[in-house]
């Protein structure tokens, strides 16, 4: 029987597939970057054929890196960047615009307008999500609206819709000569169009953003066999089986199955996740509630998420914007070079603020500037924002569960980064966990596919393969901690009410 299982991580950034063996461990990876494409200040694209083309790419090369075939491979799994929405045409498989991803603030009008009526959280007792640009329902509307002919074409039921999941499974299965139309419960609980408790699309929301249901795809189990592989010569026939959401594939990947148990993924952007178990639990401190996974015909799981939208991607500014380190990696020696921060805070709020303010008139604020401040003590800022963030969103968990956490379980590429990782430990005051393999959204795609091809036996079974790598311990004095903390919301403050009239006009604002 076959034993090794594909994952296909179609992040924010960057494609990448990596083969596990039977016990989880990592036989060889492949990665390949896509282009951010920023046509105006808040728009944020993605070209959808270069995100097939680079998955295609990765797949052949990682399984030849690996020495391992098609009849080798037990199945599939898919993880991807959630709430980016893409719209393509049915026959032909051509997307009829760029993706438009969940950093992409366009649609701020459409969402003002839409809580005229009942506030931010008018669809959130169904949805578990407030209204924001972030989720894919706007994005949806804004392409029918505004590339020429997708609303008759939509309506006649020419055009399909999915988040990156169901663009590469369809590709994967056929493409335009019969590819499957699905996604899975994690990524639909993303689009501010799926009801949590019936796990199927509300009409009545698809009606009030003017989506066709006929462009939906259909809602699966995250763990189940869905459909099988037609690229010929290299997956052919391999059964595509699990689907989630690249949060909930990093939770799943740190064995945190049942309620309570909690991870914090640190990687384009942040995100921590608490499993709630089979209770839909509402937050009252700006959390999501969101759907954490569902393995066959069990009752799904349910989570609280605080989702930060900029944390590994301002290093990835701070080279590309200022270059003022040549390197990803090189940011952790900079700041490394001075004791402190100097004074500055940094506010990356490019998108606005998520979790726990969602605050969409916020813009970036780097404060507390003196002459003594260098690039050093930016690139300190930089990381430390990450770290205030994440504090930020756990008080709102504490706030809603009733309880602090014991420690926190980590994972994503930024945890490389011992210096973030003990000032996280520091300013939290509980122990930060890195696991031996940090790359647990593809692990979580891979469990998720496994389990459902008998690769793996049940959910204990993923437990005893979790293993603690390095457990960083808080150093940092309590009135030093939370004076630290004191400052990062006064910085945080700096940055509210910026997005008015005149800032719109000075963007280049869609209005829409």
């Amino acid at each position: 029987m076959p034993d090794h299982v594909l994952a296909i991580d179609q992040g924010t950034t960057s494609t990448r597939a990596i083969v596990f063996d039977a016990t989880g461990a990592i036989m060889s990876v492949a990665q390949r970057e896509h282009e951010q494409i920023f046509p105006r200040a808040g728009w944020v694209e993605h070209d959808p054929v270069e995100i097939w083309t680079n998955t295609e790419w990765v797949i052949a090369s990682c399984l030849s890196r690996a020495r391992v075939t098609a009849s080798d491979v037990a199945a599939i799994g898919v993880t991807n960047q959630r709430e980016t929405a893409i719209v393509w045409e049915k026959r032909t498989g051509r997307p009829i615009s760029n993706a438009l991803v969940w950093q992409d603030t366009r649609t701020q009008p459409h969402i003002d307008r839409l809580a005229q009526d009942g506030g931010a959280d008018r669809f959130a007792q169904v949805t578990g999500l407030p209204l924001a640009t972030y989720f894919s329902a706007s994005k949806v509307a804004w392409i029918l609206e505004h590339v020429h002919g997708a609303r008759a074409a939509a309506e006649a039921g020419e055009l399909l819709f999915g988040t990156p999941d169901t663009w590469v499974v369809w590709n994967l299965t056929g493409g335009a000569r019969g590819g499957i139309h699905v996604t899975d419960v994690t990524n639909a609980s993303r689009t501010l169009l799926m009801d949590l408790r019936t796990l199927d699309w509300a009409d009545d929301l698809l009606e009030v953003w003017g989506i066709p249901r006929a462009m939906m795809p259909q809602i699966r189990s995250s763990s189940e066999v869905m459909g099988h592989s037609q690229l010929p010569s290299v997956l052919d026939g391999v059964p595509i089986a699990g689907i989630l959401g690249d949060q909930q594939a990093a939770t799943f990947g740190q064995a945190a199955f049942d309620a309570g148990e909690s991870k914090n993924t640190y990687g384009t952007g942040n995100f921590l996740l608490v499993n709630t178990g089979t209770d839909v639990v509402q937050s009252g401190s700006g959390l999501i509630t969101t759907v954490a996974y569902r393995c066959g015909d069990e009752p799904a799981r349910y989570a609280l998420e605080g989702s930060i939208a900029v944390t590994g991607s301002l290093v990835q500014w701070l080279r590309d914007n200022l270059g003022i380190i040549q390197r990803s990696e090189d940011v952790e020696t900079l700041a490394a070079s001075v004791d402190d921060n100097g004074g500055a805070y940094f506010v990356p709020a490019f998108s606005g603020l998520f979790a726990p303010y969602w605050r969409p008139d916020a813009r970036g604020a780097l404060v507390g500037l003196t002459r003594y401040v260098n690039k050093a003590h930016i690139a300190r800022a930089a990381l430390e924002s990450t770290a205030f963030q994440t504090r930020d969103v756990i008080d709102a968990v504490i706030a809603d569960i009733g309880r602090g956490l014991d420690e926190l379980r980590v994972d994503g590429g930024m945890t490389r980064d011992d210096l973030l990782m003990q000032f996280q430990a520091d300013i939290l005051g509980i122990p930060v966990v890195r696991p031996k393999v940090i790359e647990t959204t593809a692990l979580g795609a891979a469990y998720a596919a496994g389990l459902a091809t008998g690769v793996w036996r049940d959910r204990d079974e993923l437990r005893a393969h979790w293993q603690e790598d390095v457990r960083f311990e808080p150093r940092m004095p309590q009135d030093e901690r939370e004076r630290r903390c004191r400052m990062w919301r006064k910085a945080v403050s700096k940055s509210l009410d910026w997005v008015d009239d005149d800032a719109r006009v000075l963007m280049g604002a869609a209005d829409d």
